[in-house]
């Protein structure tokens, strides 16, 4: 029991790391996949188009899925243009900060395209099958620009002839392909890094005041799903047994719409009043007063994980 405590903590406290694991292990497998039983290059005048689409649209797929899927895009866009209100991209302030927090969804969403370029990179079949059609190429291999020389550059990629020299040049599509994989790869790690420590560097809370943070933020998380469901499952039943038995509900007391409001907007620093999330900056406020916005708020990557929360299966972001 106490192993699998070690465990969870560890998963707690490095949850983010994991899921972006997660997530790009399962990407590298679906390009592994397609690549195998999907993708057969058609080894003509199509070539281009068809190693290109597979090297780039699921890429393109997954970044808008990553979006969609992403609390913060929605955090940022529900109810911000509602009617009888005022849209908070028409206020500078606001929209600095709606515009940080789309960045670090897009970020995130960015993980599973780049691992699936950079993994079809390294396997080199769809660069290999783009490159066989595109005239460029077929120009540099045929430069006396004989047709038929074009047809067996692009028929390389299921299994073509050509003369010595031109298949030397075709095979190191394989190697440029592979030598841009790694390039991407380390491009990436190294723009982790930078950004990591930059974030890290301007955070506005110490290293173990931050790891205290996150453990807070999963609790909180994991407790209000809980909370959640055991008061709409009471208002739920409620309502059920007044609408079958024909008698007068009970009072029964559920947070107004203002109130939701105050804890969906996004979460900004102030040293003023050190508070951990929204809902503990509304318990401890007065009801009345707002919690939006207050002099000295500020936006800090560090804390990106606050506006992350996954609590949208209640329907509040």
């Amino acid at each position: 029991m106490e192993k699998f405590r070690t465990v969870l903590d560890f998963c707690l406290s490095h949850q983010k790391v994991i899921g972006y694991s997660a997530v790009s292990l399962l990407t590298a497998a679906s390009e592994r996949l397609f690549s195998v039983v999907v993708f057969q290059c058609p080894c003509n005048s199509w070539n281009m188009y068809y190693g290109s689409v597979f090297l780039l649209v699921p890429a393109l797929i997954l970044f808008l899925l990553g979006c969609l899927l992403n609390v913060g895009t929605w955090r940022v866009f529900t109810g911000c243009c509602a009617p009888g209100r005022c849209c908070h991209f028409n206020r500078k302030r606001s929209c600095c900060r709606y515009s940080k927090v789309l960045c670090q969804v897009m970020v995130s969403a960015s993980v599973a395209p780049l691992t699936w370029i950079a993994v079809a990179l390294l396997g080199a079949s769809f660069y290999e099958c783009a490159a066989s059609g595109s005239s460029l190429i077929q120009k540099h291999l045929c430069k006396d620009n004989d047709t038929e020389c074009f047809g067996q550059v692009a028929r390389m990629p299921c299994g073509g002839t050509l003369s010595h020299e031109r298949a030397q040049e075709f095979m190191s599509f394989r190697a440029q392909s592979q030598v841009l994989g790694w390039i991407l790869i380390a491009c990436i790690m190294a723009l982790v890094l930078v950004v990591t420590c930059f974030s890290h560097c301007y955070s506005p809370v110490s290293f173990l005041q931050l790891k205290f943070w996150k453990i807070y933020m999963a609790k909180e998380q994991e407790l209000f799903e809980s909370k959640a469901k055991e008061h709409a499952t009471k208002l739920a039943e409620r309502n059920l047994k007044c609408f079958f038995e024909f008698t007068e509900p009970e009072q029964f007391e559920t947070p107004s719409n203002k109130d939701w409001q105050q804890i969906s907007s996004l979460y900004a620093f102030n040293t003023k009043g050190q508070y951990y999330s929204l809902i503990h900056k509304y318990v401890c406020s007065k009801r009345d007063a707002s919690i939006k916005s207050t002099e000295g708020d500020m936006f800090s990557p560090a804390l990106g994980f606050v506006d992350g929360a996954a609590i949208d299966e209640t329907g509040t972001c």
